[in-house]
């Protein structure tokens, strides 16, 4: 079975593609051997789009997909969203964005529930990006849950980390944490037909030339109207040339560590099943939750 699917994803089949990636979310049996047998493009860019809710990351990775198109690339775009805590479903409502693109050869688009992770992704968003790399896109958009400033994890997976942001954010900008303001390669304020953005860009940029590290300082910041398709060009044209952004090899290297160990932990965690859990804690439901965690160690 996964020889002659892996045959039809390097051929370029949607459907199969998806089946791949459905299997290896849920771990069908054979999705390891799988995995470590795929060949990896080398010249496939991931692009991750974060940034906190409402900031228009879905309308921006469509315009993006326009673009990219019209420079005659392959596209692949992975949208993460929000999962209940109670049933892990979601609403994966950015297909109904994106629904231009759904007979397009040249694009592939993929839902994902986020079932609980915490940095903004998919538990498999590894894995996923792996199988997308060997299927021959020229680029994979990631775009991730926008919970805010848990979103580090992006940074660990793409080459380029585009954060979205709004003029509305205003004050809010001072109490960024670090972590999402040093993954940036580029700001994009998006919305900026609104009224603020002079001085919300006049603040950000500020913020950035005053930080303590060096790289920081280098982060160029984008404006743009996506829902209009201004400025777009010029983001485009920075993904295509990565020059434009500074290099990170050492953070980089510090993620990758992040993203083996993810792995490991997931393969470690195998065994504990949430259901089991929950029943377990249901009928102990005063015991104490550290000596109970403790069992499992």
């Amino acid at each position: 079975m996964w020889q002659n699917l892996k045959e039809k994803c390097l051929s370029g089949d949607f459907k199969s593609l998806a089946r791949c990636i459905s299997l290896v979310e849920n771990e069908v049996e054979g999705y390891m051997s799988f995995l470590e047998n795929l060949s990896e493009s080398d010249n496939t860019t991931i692009i991750g789009i974060t940034g906190p809710p409402g900031a228009g990351k879905s309308t921006l990775t469509d315009g993006l997909i326009s673009e990219l198109l019209s420079k005659e690339k392959k596209v692949a775009v992975v949208c993460v969203d929000p999962s209940s805590p109670f049933n892990f479903g979601a609403i994966l409502g950015d297909r109904i964005r994106m629904s231009e693109w759904y007979n397009n050869k040249n694009v592939f688009i993929r839902s994902l529930a986020s079932r609980g992770a915490l940095g903004g992704l998919n538990f498999k968003i590894i894995e996923i990006t792996s199988i997308l790399k060997s299927a021959g896109f020229d680029y994979i958009i990631l775009e991730t849950v926008g919970v805010g400033q848990s979103e580090v994890e992006i940074a660990g997976i793409a080459d380029q980390t585009i954060v979205v942001l709004v003029p509305e954010s205003g004050d809010e900008i001072q109490n960024m944490k670090a972590g999402l303001m040093e993954i940036a390669d580029v700001f994009v304020v998006n919305k900026s037909d609104r009224p603020g953005t002079d001085t919300f860009i006049k603040n950000l940029k500020l913020m950035l030339a005053t930080s303590n590290n060096p790289e920081t300082r280098q982060i160029p910041v984008v404006s743009v109207i996506a829902s209009q398709k201004k400025g777009l060009d010029i983001l485009t044209n920075m993904i295509l040339n990565p020059t434009s952004f500074s290099k990170k090899q050492e953070r980089k290297t510090m993620l990758l560590v992040e993203k083996a160990y993810q792995i490991i932990q997931q393969k470690r965690m195998k065994n504990v099943d949430k259901e089991k859990l929950y029943i377990e804690i249901k009928q102990n439901e005063n015991t104490n939750i550290f000596k109970f965690a403790s069992n499992y160690y």
